[in-house]
């Protein structure tokens, strides 16, 4: 019989946390960072070496699944772990953003949202409960409320009308989610960047009872300052017991401030994305390949990091297969920005560990500021 969806808090650095979320598929050493596949697949990686590069738990996404190539066929196939050939842990975003972002002539009520697929235009409703039902199809591990997502920026008044539409979805969510063991179902906190709205979202959600608690609705452009606030504004309101998710974040310095602030689990397609347009994360700089300067490099990108891009190319290689549209340069470059990734979050959870969490976060900010400036050269 499968083991109880637990989060194990392990150790803490203030308001930082050091834990383990127990699963049907697995540990989840935390704080962790989930690379996104959001259609079934992360960009230019095979299973294999997403699990080289230390992930334990990957996103993937309700709406684009549904569309293609559909739940029920993935249901029948064996679900979604087996269809990737990913046994670890997967998180499903419910969908709410991409129907706001991508979908067309979508239609927002009580019910649900009615929208048309833009990849065929047929005309769909996404509701609470058929977003758990086909989260449930895919077997997903971490299921997700369906909520509304506000853009940014947004009126107090519209942002407490929208967060309270999506403490209803999330209730009927709540009501239609099936338990099982090792499985769980996780609120989204909204309310844009409002500190009274978020306490109510909070405060509602706990109400309902979740296995983990989203902080949804920042890093849509408001800046560091700013979704720092509204975390020291929200995570106090959240269950300690819980494991704490902010979604679509984000870039290293973002993740570092929100571990600081209490964060266990984070996702973002920065570190991919990049990964195919030619950008390299690195410990002194982030990189971007198709600069002229890196014809000539012999240098890895980075000594010290482990993945075969650093191992066995130089600069020049990579700005070569950048330049010359190789698939191979998308490939070892998403690799290389992952392995940072997760090295990262590896670096966190044992400073956190060995009590010099503080030292640990004053290094590496101040690495990635001289990153920032050497960027612009």
């Amino acid at each position: 019989m499968s083991r109880p969806f637990a989060f194990e808090l392990v150790k803490c650095a203030g308001a930082a946390r050091r834990g383990r979320l127990h699963t049907a598929h697995g540990v989840v050493d935390t704080p962790a960072f989930m690379p996104v596949g959001t259609a079934g697949t992360v960009k230019a990686m095979t299973p294999a070496a997403l699990r080289a590069t230390g992930a334990e738990i990957i996103l993937a996404n309700t709406y684009h699944l549904m569309l293609r190539p559909g739940a029920e066929r993935i249901a029948r196939l064996g679900g979604l772990h087996r269809f990737m050939d990913w046994p670890g842990p997967i998180l499903t975003d419910s969908g709410g953003y991409q129907v706001m972002s991508l979908a067309q002539l979508r239609t927002i009520s009580e019910e649900g949202v009615a929208f048309q697929s833009h990849l065929d235009g047929a005309r769909h409703m996404l509701t609470p409960e058929r977003a758990i039902e086909v989260q449930r199809l895919l077997d997903t591990t971490i299921a997700m409320a369906l909520d509304e997502c506000t853009e940014w920026p947004c009126e107090e008044g519209l942002a407490a009308q929208s967060m309270r539409l999506s403490m209803r979805w999330a209730e009927r969510s709540k009501a239609a989610f099936r338990e099982r063991p090792g499985y769980g179902l996780f609120g989204i906190v909204q309310g844009s960047v409002y500190p009274g709205l978020r306490e109510e979202s909070a405060k509602g959600l706990r109400r309902i009872g979740f296995e983990g608690y989203a902080i949804g609705g920042l890093a849509v452009g408001e800046g560091q300052a700013l979704m720092c606030a509204t975390l020291e504004a929200t995570v106090p309101q959240l269950p300690a017991e819980h494991p704490r998710y902010l979604m679509g974040v984000g870039k290293p310095a973002d993740i570092i401030q929100a571990v600081v602030r209490g964060i266990d689990l984070f996702d973002c397609v920065i570190p991919t994305r990049s990964g195919r347009t030619g950008q390299a994360f690195t410990r002194r700089a982030a990189i971007n390949l198709r600069n002229g300067r890196h014809a000539e490099d012999p240098r890895p990108l980075d000594a010290a990091c482990p993945c075969p891009a650093c191992r066995g190319f130089s600069r020049a290689y990579l700005h070569h297969l950048v330049k010359a549209g190789e698939i191979l340069g998308a490939m070892l470059l998403t690799w290389h920005n992952l392995t940072y990734y997760q090295e990262l979050m590896t670096g966190l959870r044992r400073a956190i560990e060995e009590d010099r969490f503080l030292a640990a976060v004053a290094e590496l900010s101040a690495e990635l500021a001289l990153g920032d400036i050497e960027a612009l050269r």
